[in-house]
């Protein structure tokens, strides 16, 4: 038995496990594009809310007329998390055309964050404009 390991392992490149070969990831434009969307949401709806209580509806509206695409069952569990982080808090009102809506305020604590996010997608911008600019002008 011993031998027939060590015939195994002599076979075996460099006497260790098999090395499985990565495939090659292929990059899809619209999964990338897709990413960079989802990584400022949070930042964006901050920013709608930002002095203007709305419900849901409303900041899907805004986020669709800056053709920033966003659906319903991504919207919701966001609100949650950005409540549920003390972020936003909201309030039930009665509409005149349906049932009752949840207008999303930002706390004071949101307020803070968000003049935080501010500061940070300044520096980022930045950053991206000089790096991307850089490389175009070396073309």
């Amino acid at each position: 038995m011993q031998n027939i390991i060590s015939n195994i392992k002599e076979s075996l490149p460099m006497g260790g496990p098999v090395q499985h070969k990565k495939k090659k990831e292929v990059m899809n434009v619209e999964n990338t594009k897709a990413q960079m969307r989802k990584g400022v949401l949070e930042y964006c709806i901050l920013s709608i809310l930002n002095g203007h209580d709305k419900y849901a509806s409303e900041i899907l509206g805004t986020l669709k007329d800056a053709k920033m695409l966003v659906v319903e069952g991504t919207i919701y569990p966001l609100l949650t998390r950005l409540k549920n982080a003390g972020l936003l808090n909201y309030r039930w009102e009665e509409s005149t055309s349906g049932p009752p809506r949840k207008y999303y305020t930002l706390t004071e604590t949101g307020k803070l964050f968000l003049r935080e996010l501010d500061t940070t997608w300044n520096e980022l911008r930045n950053a991206t404009n000089v790096v991307t600019n850089t490389k175009k002008s070396q073309k």
